[in-house]
C-alpha cells in the first residue's frame, strides 16, 4: 500500500527533512535549483539579485547551477529556496499572474518595507526578512 504521507522527493510529512544530511541535500538539490531559476525567470530578476537571495553565492557557482542543476544544495540555500517557493506560491494565490510576478520588485508601503520593494528588503535582511515576507503573505491568504 502506497503512503499518502510521503513527498515525491521521499520526505515524510510527519517528520521534517534533515537538511543537514548530505543525501537529502543531493536528493532535493536539483529540483530546488530548477525551481529557483524558474522563479527568477518569472520575477525577471537580475542575476546579481538572484545571487544575493541565495546568500551571496559566487558567480562561478551560480552559473554552474544554471548550466547543470545537478548539485547538492547546502542547508542554508535549501531553506532560502524553500522560503522563496512559498512566497511565489502565496503571490500566485493572492494576485493575478501579472501582479504576482511583479510584486517583489514594486515599491511597497507596508510599514515592514518602508517604501522599498520586497526584493530589496529580502536582499538586505537575508533569511529573517524572507521569513517575514513569507509570514506576511501567508497571513494575507488566511494561512492556508
Amino acid at each position: 500500500m502506497a503512503s499518502t504521507n510521503a513527498l515525491r522527493a521521499g520526505i515524510a510529512w510527519e517528520k521534517p527533512a534533515d537538511l543537514s544530511d548530505r543525501t537529502v541535500q543531493e536528493r532535493l538539490g536539483p529540483a530546488a535549483i530548477r525551481a529557483f531559476f524558474k522563479i527568477c525567470e518569472l520575477w525577471a530578476l537580475r542575476d546579481e539579485d538572484a545571487r544575493q537571495l541565495l546568500g551571496g553565492i559566487s558567480n562561478g557557482a551560480f552559473y554552474e547551477w544554471k548550466r547543470k542543476p545537478r548539485a547538492a544544495v547546502e542547508q542554508d540555500r535549501l531553506t532560502r529556496i524553500s522560503l522563496l517557493t512559498g512566497i511565489f506560491k502565496a503571490l500566485s494565490i493572492l494576485y493575478s499572474k501579472k501582479l504576482a510576478d511583479k510584486w517583489v520588485k514594486l515599491p511597497n508601503h507596508n510599514p515592514m518595507f518602508a517604501g522599498q520593494s520586497p526584493l530589496a528588503y529580502m536582499i538586505k535582511g537575508g533569511l529573517p526578512a524572507m521569513l517575514r515576507v513569507r509570514q506576511l503573505l501567508d497571513s494575507r491568504r488566511g494561512g492556508q
